[in-house]
């Protein structure tokens, strides 16, 4: 039997849709990848790799994961800035990249890996 997981129901619910929100942004991201070339792709293999690793419980996966989504808000803050902000099509994918962050930081997310991931 193969233990390779895509997501795990049995994380809790705040590491369970930071997995599936790294993957809904790892596709957003390759999509739109003509923005910041390099610097878009980066994160969105982070994301990627990061959802997949924290839905195999590997602390790796928790690191990058986090890392690539505090990557992703830093750079819309400052390639869009604080006035940039008021536009709605900056502003949504903004707020989902705060989400994540939140759902990645949260005590309970932080509580189960480190106690729970190898």
């Amino acid at each position: 039997m193969n233990d390779i997981r895509w997501v795990n129901p049995h994380q809790p619910q705040t590491l369970f849709m930071g997995v599936v929100l790294c993957y809904f942004d790892a596709v957003l991201g390759l999509l739109s990848i003509f923005v910041f070339f390099p610097i878009m792709l980066l994160i969105a293999v982070g994301l990627g790799a990061g959802g997949f690793g924290i839905a195999n419980e590997k602390k790796w996966g928790y690191t990058i994961a986090v890392a690539a989504a505090v990557a992703q808000v830093l750079i819309t803050l400052v390639g869009a800035g604080l006035s940039g902000l008021t536009s709605f099509g900056v502003i949504l994918p903004f707020l989902f990249d705060v989400a994540l962050v939140a759902l990645l930081l949260h005590p309970m997310s932080r509580d189960y890996q480190r106690i729970w991931f190898r």
